[in-house]
C-alpha cells in the first residue's frame, strides 16, 4: 500500500514569457487541465491548483477540479503551496508534492515516486533527476545537480557540473523540477531569506542547501516531456499530445 500524499499545482496567470499560460489551449484542453488530469493519474489522495487569479480558478472548477485562491504577492510557487496547506488545515507531517503548472507531460508515476522518495529517505526535501549528455549539460536553461553516493544533492547549477577536467564524466544529472516535502518543512523553508547562491543561480532549492537542509534525488522512473515557457514549447507539446491521440 502506498503512502498518503497530496499534490498542489501552483499556477500563476502573469507569466512574463507566456501571459495567461495556464489557460492556453492544447488539443482542446487548457494547459492546467492537462496538468491536473496527469496528477489525478498518480496515487495522490487530493489534487489542488493554487492560483492568484479567479480566471484560472473558474477554469479548474469548470472541468471539475479543485482550486484555491492565494495571495498575489507570493515570491515563489513554494509560498503559494504553503498558503494552500494552511487554508486547508493540513497537518505538519503531511506530505505535499509541488507539481509545476506548466508541466502537462509530467508522468504520474514520477509524482508518486517523489513522494515515496521523501518517505523512504532521511531528507527534508525530495526531487528527481535524469541522465543527460555533455552537450545538454551546457544548456543554462537545464538545471544540473551533483549528488553523493547516497543520492543526497550537493549542489544545483545552471552551469555544467561537475567540470570534466580529465574527460572522465560519462553522464550528467539533469534536474527534474518536482518536489516533495512535509508541510512543517515548507513553513520553515518559507521563513528563510533567499540565499546569495539562490539569487545568483535563480534556483530556490539552493536556499535549502545553504541552510543545511538535505535534498534527496533519484533517477525518475519515466522521462517527462518538455515543460512550457514559450510559444515554441507550447507548439511542441501540442504536437506530442496530438501524436499520442490524447
Amino acid at each position: 500500500m502506498g503512502i498518503d500524499f497530496r499534490i498542489v499545482i501552483p499556477a500563476r496567470y502573469a507569466s512574463q514569457r507566456l501571459p495567461g499560460k495556464p489557460l492556453r489551449v492544447i488539443c482542446g484542453k487548457t494547459m492546467i487541465e492537462w496538468v491536473y488530469r496527469a496528477a489525478q493519474e498518480s496515487t495522490a489522495t487530493e489534487v489542488v491548483v493554487a492560483t492568484d487569479d479567479q480566471r484560472i480558478a473558474s477554469a479548474v472548477a469548470a472541468f471539475g477540479g479543485q482550486a484555491c485562491i492565494t495571495s498575489e504577492t507570493h515570491p515563489s510557487g513554494t509560498d503559494r503551496v504553503l498558503e494552500v496547506c494552511q487554508i486547508r488545515g493540513w497537518a505538519d507531517e503531511d506530505i505535499v508534492v509541488n507539481l509545476q503548472g506548466d508541466e502537462p507531460l509530467m508522468p504520474a508515476v514520477n509524482m508518486t515516486q517523489v513522494a515515496d522518495n521523501l518517505e523512504t529517505h532521511a531528507c527534508d526535501m525530495a526531487t528527481l533527476h535524469k541522465t543527460i549528455d555533455a552537450e545538454h549539460a551546457l544548456d543554462p536553461n537545464l538545471v544540473k545537480l551533483v549528488h553523493d553516493d547516497k543520492g543526497r544533492a550537493l549542489y544545483f547549477s545552471r552551469s555544467c557540473i561537475p567540470y570534466d577536467r580529465n574527460g572522465q564524466v560519462a553522464d550528467y544529472c539533469g534536474h527534474i523540477g518536482i518536489y516533495a516535502y512535509r508541510i512543517g518543512f515548507i513553513k520553515t523553508f518559507s521563513s528563510l531569506a533567499p540565499s546569495p547562491l539562490e539569487k545568483a543561480e535563480s534556483l530556490e532549492q539552493l536556499r535549502a542547501i545553504t541552510n543545511g537542509f538535505s535534498i534527496h534525488s533519484e533517477i525518475a522512473k519515466a522521462l517527462p516531456g518538455p515543460g512550457i515557457d514559450t510559444e515554441q514549447d507550447l507548439a511542441k507539446v501540442a504536437r506530442i499530445i496530438g501524436a499520442a491521440g490524447r
